[in-house]
């Protein structure tokens, strides 16, 4: 079976300045991959590039066995701040249907034409994919409300609904809880626990010892990539990646 991701030897710079150095990874189909590093380590255009926002300077990105571009359709993802602004007049059900854009409304599959966002043209297929998407992440009740009177855990739900409402096979998340209180954290990465029974995930995080308890590999980057099991990851490996003492906790599987 094909990787769902695949990167060899690839570079990135942005300008002179060396981002991402000889990085290869390989995601395995239906894997739930952690993704830590100190700040402008790479994470987030790691994450850029296997979207196709980024282009790399040389090697090569294969995603579902296709350039990323060509398997965007087949991407879902979850940024870390919303891309509009809070205050913009759009309810929760509009937000999710925008996960929908360049669905075909027949058979659910993108096609790389626009939906227009006219409450009438919206397809019964849509309705139900919109409804299913935010019963999943137990958002169903907040569907009617305005996005700028969410909490930051109820918003992070949303974005998720909105990568999840268009059938994603593989699910992209830029610390999905970098603003959000402890018992939220929880409930989200259960979710997304869940989630991996059906789509491979990639989450960016800061908190290594947290998330080992629920993925299944952790990719340290600081320019460079090393993969680790989550309970292989020691204090030496934390402290050559941040540059500092910090606790680690391994959780079995």
């Amino acid at each position: 079976m094909k990787p769902a991701v695949d990167i060899h030897a690839l570079n990135f710079s942005y300008g002179s300045v060396p981002t991402l150095s000889g990085i290869d990874l390989q995601v395995k189909e239906g894997e739930f991959l952690g993704i830590v590093g100190p700040n402008a380590g790479g994470k987030s255009t790691l994450l850029k590039l296997i979207l196709g926002l980024l282009k790399p300077q040389s090697g090569h990105i294969n995603v579902l066995g296709q350039t990323p571009c060509a398997a965007s359709r087949l991407l879902g993802y979850v940024p870390q701040y919303p891309s509009f602004a809070r205050d913009f007049p759009i309810s929760v059900e509009q937000v999710v249907q925008l996960g929908r854009l360049g669905l075909d409304r027949n058979s659910g599959q993108r096609n790389g034409k626009w939906h227009t966002l006219w409450p009438g043209r919206v397809s019964g297929a849509d309705r139900e994919a919109i409804r299913h998407s935010l019963a999943e992440v137990e958002a169903g009740d907040i569907a009617k409300r305005q996005i700028g009177s969410l909490s930051g855990g109820q918003l992070q739900r949303v974005l998720l609904a909105r990568a999840l409402g268009g059938e994603p096979r593989i699910l992209i998340l830029d610390e999905p809880t970098a603003n959000i209180d402890q018992r939220m954290e929880s409930e989200i990465f259960d979710l997304l626990k869940a989630l991996n029974a059906r789509m491979t995930i990639l989450v960016v995080s800061h908190d290594v010892a947290y998330i080992s308890r629920y993925v299944s590999r952790v990719a340290c980057i600081n320019r460079t990539l090393v993969c680790h099991n989550t309970d292989a990851i020691d204090g030496n490996a934390i402290q050559e990646l941040y540059g500092e003492q910090v606790r680690m906790i391994a959780h079995s599987h």
